[in-house]
C-alpha cells in the first residue's frame, strides 16, 4: 500500500496518570483487594535491584507488571482479569473539565463550517504506562480514537502473563503510530518503514501532547522536534508537580503548562481550545494555497 493520506487530521495524544486523574489508575484496584498500595510500590521499586544482583536486567514498567502476577498467584488479587480491570475502570474520578475539554474541542473542530469543508477531523488518543483495560472502563473511553498501554492474557479466566507494554520511551513508537497511520492500517503500514512526511496520516505538526512529568521527555521531544506542540500539566495540591511542569518549560521540554483543570476559563482549557484553532486554521489555508495553485497551473485558451 502507498499511503495518500489528505493529512486533516489533528491528534490530542494524552497520558492518563496524573494528567486526566489525579492518581496512579492502579488505585481501584488496591482498594478493591484491600491491599495497602505503598507496600506494593515499595516492594515494586526493590525487584530491579533484586534481580540485578542476579545479573538479570528489569525495567520498572516490567516490574509493576510482574508484580500484578505475582500477587494474582497469591491469590491476593485472586481471579483478577481483564473484566475486572475494566470494571474497576469505571470508578476513576477525572480532573475538572476532561469531559468538558474532550466536547468542546470535538465541537470547534466537527461543528466549524469552514472546518468541514475541507474534512478536517479532531481524534483523541491515550498514550500510557498503566492498564489499557481500567481506561477502556473509563467514562472518557467512549471519546478516544485509540490507547496505547500495557495489557495482559488471561489463563482459566485470570491473568497469566504479560501480552503488551508500553514504558516512557516505548511512548515514542506509539506517536510514530499515530503518526504513520499504523493503527488505522496496522495490515498495511509498519512503524519501521520508511515513509516520506508528506504521506504521513498524522503529520507531527498537527499534534499535541499533554503529560504531566519528567518521565514524558522523551515524547515530548519527539513532537516538538517535529513542529508539534508539548503541554505540561500540574496538580494545584501537589507543589512538587508544580515544580515539574515549570521545570519542563525552563528547559523548553514543553511549550506551556497549567493546572490540570481543564474546565472553560483556565489557561489549560483555553491553550488546548487556540491550539487546536491555530492547526485547523493552518490546514485550512494549507488546502486553499494548494487549490489556488492548481487553478493557475490550469492552460487558459487564447484569444
Amino acid at each position: 500500500m502507498k499511503p495518500n493520506f489528505s493529512q486533516n487530521i489533528i491528534a490530542i495524544v494524552w497520558d492518563f496518570d496524573k494528567t486526566l486523574i489525579p492518581y496512579y489508575m492502579q488505585k481501584p484496584l488496591f482498594e478493591n483487594y484491600q491491599v495497602e498500595e505503598s507496600q506494593f510500590w515499595s516492594e515494586v521499586n526493590k525487584l530491579p535491584e533484586f534481580y540485578h544482583q542476579q545479573g538479570i536486567q528489569m525495567s520498572p514498567d516490567t516490574a509493576y507488571l510482574n508484580h500484578i502476577l505475582t500477587y494474582v498467584k497469591q491469590e491476593r488479587f485472586k481471579g483478577l482479569s481483564n473484566s475486572k480491570l475494566r470494571e474497576l475502570g469505571a470508578s476513576l474520578d477525572f480532573f475538572p473539565g476532561v469531559e468538558e475539554i474532550f466536547t468542546q474541542l470535538n465541537s470547534m473542530v466537527h461543528d466549524d463550517e469552514a472546518y468541514q469543508k475541507f474534512d478536517i477531523k479532531l481524534e483523541h488518543y491515550i498514550v500510557s504506562t498503566g492498564l489499557t483495560e481500567v481506561i477502556r472502563g473509563s467514562k472518557i473511553n467512549s471519546m478516544v480514537k485509540g490507547i496505547w498501554g500495557c495489557e495482559f492474557i488471561e489463563d482459566s479466566g485470570q491473568l497469566d502473563s504479560i501480552a503488551y507494554l508500553i514504558d516512557n520511551t516505548t511512548k515514542t513508537r506509539a506517536l510514530f503510530e499515530i503518526n504513520k497511520g499504523v493503527n488505522v492500517h496496522p495490515e498495511d503500514i509498519s512503524v519501521n518503514q520508511s515513509m516520506e512526511e508528506e504521506h504521513r496520516r498524522v503529520p507531527f505538526h498537527n499534534m499535541v501532547y499533554v503529560a504531566d512529568g519528567p518521565s514524558d521527555i522523551p515524547a515530548f521531544s519527539v513532537v516538538r522536534k517535529n513542529q508539534g506542540r508539548g503541554f505540561a500539566v500540574y496538580n494545584k495540591d501537589n507543589l512538587k508537580s508544580f515544580k515539574q511542569a515549570k521545570q519542563l518549560l525552563e528547559d523548553k521540554r514543553v511549550d506551556m503548562f497549567g493546572e490540570a483543570d481543564y474546565s472553560s476559563g483556565t489557561i489549560t482549557n483555553l491553550w488546548l481550545r487556540e491550539q487546536v484553532q491555530s492547526i485547523a486554521d493552518k490546514i485550512v489555508a494549507d488546502k486553499k494555497s494548494k487549490l489556488r495553485e492548481a487553478r493557475e497551473s490550469v492552460p487558459l485558451h487564447l484569444n
